[in-house]
């Protein structure tokens, strides 16, 4: 009461450090605002070639998406899908302006009509079943009426419409200008049966050893800047992580394995309210399993008779051979431990049946083409149960030939099922007869010709499950060791990996985080680690402690990637092998100037190989790869010449052609030229629209919202 009274008294000084407090908050909220410093991320998600678009509007159809998408995706890639469907949206809205391209009310519903989404809906097909402009047209003018939420929504969908038909128009307008000439034909044919047999002498690149070329930091800088294009990069992040998995310890598998056995036997129990003692009565012993399930199992008892093929893989035999009332257990079963009684037991409670049925009118499974009586329909029966009955004949394939039930396809095949699943004549009959009977049934459906295929026992079982979980210490345990690793590297007295190594931690890396990642390797979905990679405030050696679902994460920055050109140091791993295998060429080249091709091989203790039936379009030379240059060269050649020295994809070579078989002519070459033609048609929905998106100038602005 002491210190409720002091908090009376100075309540005007609490309110006055509170609204200062306050205070603070929003002033530093201004102050950092990205509308302060004139970023204009503050209102859009993005900016393509300058024209924004907004964040609101943006979230609008974030929010629709997700309805839409329902459980099936993330929120990331919601919000990714409708981006990347936004730049698409803004970039060729670019182009339709700049070519004129609009669509009027006539062009909508010629989309339409070659729309099956909407051509194929019955309230705008006639009575020839043909797409009716004047339905379509009075179905929105009443959804206009009558229904103004549809309406509005139809409109949505409109513009969605609009957009697709100006793609169409854009995109067969630059259709229109691709094409291939008969000569193109002609040349595509030759490249690919024109063959080639060539002798050739090849000393390899790694005949020269990499330790023994020099490659400076200077000299990958000027091949960096001579090949931008190849070198650009986006902003990504490397990390590193200590994983500290939330899982049982065996400490903790044993408890549950001790508190499940102590449930299998009954036990007394004093009663202070009666002063007496009572039993309890157990697993084992239980009058009632519905209710004692419900008390002491994970796992609810489940009254369905159940095959042998529905039970624990690994312990379905044991089960199986217990009597009624046994129990088998525990024993653990994947994350569980289990206790499984034998409650009930069915022989032959399982059959798989085959039928070949055959209708008649009145039938409940005729339709209009059916005509037959019910006395033919049963002579009829009658005629193929003889010759199902014998013993030469396979009664799926009769069934397939005969029956007019829906499982004829499948030889008249009905699978496993249990007493009472059928209508009664069939049910008594495949339960009555044994493996291997065929007789006829008479059902409201038709005559039936019944094989009883095979029968199975089935069991009715109570499982007395505990899940394997973390103990409450087991996970206190945990935090600790996660916040004094987190810790202890922070301090930075020893590396990160060589501190993990100490403690028989295993570090994981993740390298080129995109921002707008989600899903990071041996973490799954871990936005906020991404985003505290980006933060401008996060340092490279960085570390800090997550807290995830099922344990901790320690991560540590590694590396930082801007956008722009890259480092030499990071481009390293690309351009080390292109410059040595320049230099390689160099010096072998240099070495073998004027030499035969028999000197070029003595010298270079190598032999001269031959390849036979070489093309241009398939340009792999046995035992030495893929060497379109070498092979183009050969085909140049023509026959019985030799080449000087050639570079290729893995090393110098000298050649000489030894025969040439051009393909036959043809009269005409315009099936190739199509090729070719429909080849770079099809390439142009993607190729066309990837080279807009490069050439645009583009904002990204998502990470800052998401």
């Amino acid at each position: 009461m002491a210190i409720l009274d002091k908090i009376r008294k100075q309540t005007t000084i609490l309110i006055l450090i509170i609204g200062l407090a306050l205070f603070a908050f929003v002033v530093s909220g201004i102050f950092s605002a990205d509308s302060f410093s004139g970023n204009k991320a503050g209102s859009a998600i993005a900016e393509i070639n300058g024209n924004e678009i907004s964040i609101d509007e943006f979230r609008e159809k974030v929010e629709i998406a997700t309805r839409n998408y329902g459980p099936s995706a993330t929120a990331m890639q919601v919000v990714n899908n409708v981006y990347d469907q936004e730049v698409r949206n803004a970039i060729l809205e670019e182009q339709f302006k700049a070519l004129g391209i609009t669509v009027e009310q006539d062009q909508i519903v010629d989309f339409l009509r070659s729309n099956p989404q909407f051509s194929q809906m019955p309230q705008f097909l006639n009575d020839n079943g043909v797409f009716d402009e004047t339905k379509f047209i009075s179905y929105i003018a009443d959804l206009k009426e009558n229904n103004p939420p549809a309406y509005q929504a139809w409109l949505q969908n409109e513009k969605d419409i609009i957009r697709a038909a100006k793609e169409q128009i854009y995109f067969n307008l630059i259709r229109s200008g691709v094409g291939a000439t008969l000569k193109e034909g002609e040349l595509d044919y030759k490249f690919a049966n024109d063959k080639l047999d060539i002798s050739y002498v090849r000393v390899p690149f790694t005949a020269i050893a990499d330790s023994t070329v020099a490659v400076s930091k200077a000299e990958i800088e000027t091949y960096i800047k001579a090949h931008k294009e190849d070198f650009k990069q986006e902003q990504s992040r490397d990390i590193q992580f200590v994983y500290f998995e939330e899982k049982a310890s065996v400490g903790d598998e044993n408890s549950v394995k001790e508190n499940i056995t102590a449930l299998l036997n009954d036990k007394e129990v004093f009663s202070e309210a009666k002063d007496t003692t009572e039993v309890i009565k157990g697993f084992r012993n239980t009058s009632d399993m519905a209710v004692f399930l419900d008390l002491n199992s994970d796992m609810k008892f489940d009254t369905v008779y159940k095959p042998k093929s529905s039970l624990p893989v690994k312990f379905a035999d044991t089960i199986a051979q217990l009597n009624v009332g046994e129990i088998f257990g525990p024993y653990r079963d994947g994350n569980m431990f289990k206790v499984t009684k034998l409650t009930g037991k069915k022989a032959n409670g399982n059959v798989k049946a085959s039928h070949i049925l055959i209708k008649y009118k009145d039938s409940q499974s005729a339709d209009e083409t059916t005509t037959r009586t019910k006395e033919e329909a049963e002579q009829m029966a009658k005629e193929i149960l003889v010759e199902a009955k014998k013993s030469d004949v396979n009664f799926a394939d009769l069934a397939k030939e005969k029956s007019e039930g829906p499982s004829a396809p499948r030889g008249g095949d009905l699978g496993f099922f249990q007493e009472g699943a059928m209508v009664a004549p069939f049910n008594d009959f495949v339960f009555s007869n044994s493996t291997g009977s065929i007789g006829l049934v008479e059902t409201d459906f038709g005559f039936h010709i019944v094989k009883v295929e095979e029968k199975q026992d089935v069991y009715q079982i109570a499982n007395l499950v505990r899940e394997i979980e973390a103990s409450e210490t087991t996970t206190d345990l945990l935090f600790q060791d996660a916040t004094k690793f987190e810790m202890e590297s922070i301090d930075g007295k020893k590396v990160f990996s060589d501190l993990a190594a100490e403690k028989n931690y295993v570090v994981r890396p993740v390298n080129k985080i995109n921002p707008m990642d989600e899903n990071l390797p041996g973490l799954s979905a871990q936005r906020s680690i991404v985003q505290w990679a980006f933060n401008e405030n996060t340092e490279k050696g960085d570390i800090k402690r997550f807290d995830l679902n099922n344990g901790y994460a320690v991560v540590q920055l590694v590396a930082k990637y801007e956008k722009g050109l890259m480092t030499a140091e990071d481009a390293s791993a690309t351009v080390l092998p292109i410059l040595r295998k320049k230099k390689k060429a160099e010096q072998i080249i240099a070495a073998n100037k004027g030499k035969s091709m028999d000197n070029f091989a003595s010298s270079n203790n190598v032999s001269a190989a031959t390849a036979t039936a070489l093309t241009v379009k398939a340009a792999t030379i046995p035992g030495a790869g893929n060497e379109p240059a070498i092979v183009g060269a050969a085909y140049v050649l023509g026959e019985g010449k030799s080449s000087g020295l050639l570079e290729g994809n893995t090393g110098i070579y000298m050649i000489s052609v030894t025969k040439k078989t051009e393909a036959p002519k043809l009269d005409n070459y315009s099936t190739f030229a199509n090729t070719l033609k429909n080849a770079k048609s099809n390439s142009i929905y993607s190729s066309l629209f990837e080279a807009l998106k490069s050439g645009a100038e583009i904002e990204d602005n998502r990470a800052i919202f998401y």
